[in-house]
């Protein structure tokens, strides 16, 4: 039985995202994510503007006049939200921890899905794939991958991206759509990033925090990683600390776009507590002006 507060907080998501979908991305989703390719409906005869590659040379010599092949657009897609449920997403100095806005832009997307007939999946990894949900369809299918979003307890502690997109490899033969949804607070992940790019269309979801990006003044504070339970004393009262932890990452922030748009992976970079349906609705304008 689910605790109150996860029930209490997964209608709000609900009722949130599933309006957002309505008034704002149900279109521009349809118009990004059209289909994979054609699919082979009937024969008919040829008529004036029709596209003479269309035609059906076999049967027009049989027939002895010409017909063409008509097609029409595979529309069904399936989408996969890869989601990083690792303890960093547990962080957040505002009113919201990654991990809810995580499942925020999940819900979303995957409202976005299903008012679009696609089937929607789920993989929520650690330094391991621990939960998988396959593709499925629906109101109710949609709350449950919203309620283990929010509600898993992972076992482990870690990060691997590597590990969640072998995984996705493994399962997914057929393209798919796949938001990768993570801090990505991890490294060596690029080469699996390639392989897995040139596979599915890949979408990565950069989740942060404010107090990630920089210090405040606040004397000396001792720092404990969440991954890995190191410790480190830093004294923020220091001017030259604040703007080399601002400078190092800053750079992890160019790092990272750099190496997703050599991928020709689309990068959508959100924060913690801050709206964020503006740089979603710059990434579907993004996709469509490209299509």
């Amino acid at each position: 039985m689910l605790p109150p507060e996860i029930i209490k907080k997964i209608r709000r998501i609900q009722i949130r995202t599933s309006r957002m979908v309505s008034d704002v991305f149900a279109g521009q989703y349809h118009s990004v994510f059209k289909g994979q390719g054609m699919e082979f409906q009937e024969v008919r005869e040829y008529q004036a503007g029709d596209d003479i590659r269309s035609i059906d040379w076999n049967v027009t010599a049989r027939m002895g006049h010409p017909f063409v092949k008509k097609f029409v657009e595979e529309r069904e897609l399936t989408v996969m939200l890869l989601v990083d449920v690792s303890r960093s997403n547990e962080f957040g100095s505002r009113a919201q921890i990654k991990r809810d806005l995580a499942a925020e832009v999940a819900a979303v997307l995957a409202f976005a899905a299903i008012q679009n007939n696609d089937r929607v999946g789920l993989m929520l990894f650690t330094d391991e794939v621990e939960h998988f949900i396959p593709p499925g369809k629906g109101t109710r299918h949609v709350l449950r991958v919203i309620r283990d979003v929010l509600y898993y307890q992972p076992q482990r502690v870690g990060t691997s991206i590597q590990s969640a997109l072998h995984h996705l490899n493994t399962l997914s033969h057929r393209k798919t759509v796949a938001f990768l949804i993570s801090d990505f607070l991890d490294h060596d992940f690029e080469p699996a990033l390639a392989v897995t790019a040139k596979r599915h269309d890949m979408i990565a979801v950069a989740i942060r925090d404010q107090r990630e990006e920089m210090l405040v003044p606040a004397g000396l504070i001792e720092w404990q990683d969440a991954e890995s339970g190191r410790r480190l004393l830093v004294d923020t009262s220091s001017s030259a600390v604040r703007s080399a932890f601002a400078a190092a990452q800053e750079r992890s922030r160019s790092l990272l776009r750099e190496g997703m748009a050599r991928r020709g992976v689309d990068l959508i970079e959100l924060s913690a507590g801050a709206p964020y349906t503006k740089e979603l609705i710059r990434f579907f304008r993004k996709r469509e002006r490209r299509r």
